[in-house]
């Protein structure tokens, strides 16, 4: 026997354990995939399992630790849709880890990558593959073997941490999905390195890859991921086809690496500027489009936001929405600056699409028309209140609807949603709605439906 080993275990399966936990200290450029709560708890039960005599107590508790550990990641959606949760994390890893191998390929791209940095990384995938190739019924019996001859009472405590994740609905043939089945299938792991490069240059590591839309916090918290993202679609914005194919050019032309600009979209609250720009996200993001939102109090730090994306792999939407200013705030010089350029030039992965309601962004009063007691250079401070507009280069108008595009609206929502009223009786019950609302808009279309379609499913019970 094995001097490590354990009689209760097997040789081959000791073997095979100890060489994956003694392989894990060569791990140089993805160390950190291990480095948090799961990935150390995980190890931790390795270590237990292969000492010379492993303690029945502290085993029980490292592997309820570790399983503990990997229902809070499967909840926190660290988890790849697999079936054994440990698999599930070690894949959903390597994705997103932030380290230098895929910061290195974000920034310069595969072509010019040291002989030597790939072959590390190829080590490290090995081990990677090792640890992987260990099953959770592996764990669960190894767990048992060591527990319960001394607390038989433990023999069915557990189960193997196996089907975690619920049912989540992702896009199987989504590029993620796809490239996660080829790592789940490929038989030597050091084959994953173009793969993995590939998605590295397009959809950027850490919260980048993780999260199509993100959110600005300041400059203490950063940016943080939205777990729980708006998936409204395009398809679902019926009224504005003209409105969002210049947006959609735009937006393709930046994804393209062609010259494209910064857009304001203006119109009447409720017309569906802000959802336009929510649902070009979702329709793009598999091509690596990022949305990041940062509020108007947080303008200030847009230097700062833009420094933290350059040389990422995504391309990024900075949103502002309902962009406006009152006379005495002054967070606008630095947008304005932002879009007319500095010294320092804006990263070519950076467009800022924002929305508003009114055209002039800054509040402007009679009073800056002329009065030279009090502003000498009063033209000088109007010209200044009223450019910031004109430095977008893309400017939008999303109009309110008049009655036919607002029954439109109302229908083509009604019937994407399967409400078989007749056109007729639509229309009627629309405009009936439009009238005890306070003016035309998309979104007091959306609430008509919505109110249609939960009095038709009260009907039906």
């Amino acid at each position: 026997m094995h001097e490590n080993g354990h009689a209760r275990a097997g040789v081959a399966v000791d073997e095979r354990i100890l060489t994956a936990l003694h392989a894990t200290h060569g791990v140089t450029l993805l160390r950190g995939i291990f480095d948090n709560s799961t990935g150390k708890s995980v190890l931790h039960l390795l270590h237990t399992l292969t000492q010379a005599e492993p303690d029945p107590v502290q085993t029980a508790t490292a592997y309820s630790h570790a399983f503990q550990s990997l229902v809070q990641a499967a909840q926190n959606g660290e988890i790849a849709s697999l079936s054994d949760a440990w698999q599930g994390f070690l894949v959903n890893r390597l994705l997103d880890y932030d380290n230098p191998w895929s910061r290195y390929i974000e920034r310069y791209g595969s072509a010019t990558v040291a002989p030597s940095l790939r072959q590390q990384a190829e080590r490290d995938l090995s081990t990677l593959q090792r640890l992987f190739q260990i099953p959770a019924e592996t764990f669960l019996r190894l767990t048992l073997d060591v527990v319960t001859p001394s607390m038989p009472v433990l023999q069915d405590a557990w189960v193997p941490w196996c089907h975690l994740v619920g049912a989540v609905d992702e896009d199987a043939a989504s590029p993620r999905a796809t490239l996660i089945q080829r790592i789940v299938e490929c038989e030597d792991w050091r084959e994953l390195i173009d793969p993995l490069e590939q998605h590295w240059k397009v959809y950027g590591t850490g919260l980048l890859a993780r999260y199509h839309a993100l959110r600005w916090l300041g400059s203490n918290e950063g940016l943080q991921g939205i777990a729980h993202p708006d998936l409204v679609q395009l398809t679902g914005l019926i009224g504005y086809v003209r409105e969002q194919n210049r947006i959609k050019a735009n937006t393709e032309r930046f994804l393209a690496g062609l010259p494209a600009h910064d857009v304001l979209l203006y119109g009447p609250p409720g017309t569906g500027k802000s959802s336009t720009v929510k649902a070009l996200v979702n329709a793009y993001a598999d091509q690596g489009l990022r949305l990041v939102e940062v509020r108007k109090e947080h303008l200030g730090d847009l230097p700062r936001i833009v420094a933290q994306l350059r040389n990422r792999a995504p391309r990024f939407l900075l949103f502002i929405d309902d962009l406006s200013f009152e006379e005495h705030e002054t967070e606008y010089k630095v947008l304005k600056m932002l879009l007319e350029g500095t010294a320092e030039a804006r990263p070519a992965n950076v467009l800022i699409y924002a929305t508003t309601n009114r055209l002039n962004l800054v509040r402007e009063y009679f009073s800056d028309r002329g009065k030279p007691t009090e502003d000498v250079n009063w033209r000088d401070t109007m010209d200044e209140k009223q450019s910031l507009a004109h430095r977008f280069g893309l400017r939008i108008t999303f109009m309110a609807p008049d009655q036919e595009r607002y029954v439109h609206i109302a229908s083509g929502l009604a019937r994407q949603r399967g409400i078989t009223l007749s056109d007729e009786a639509l229309r009627e019950r629309a405009l009936q709605w439009e009238r005890q609302h306070v003016g035309r808009s998309g979104r007091v279309a959306r609430q008509f439906v919505d109110e249609l379609e939960a009095e038709l499913k009260r009907e039906q019970l």
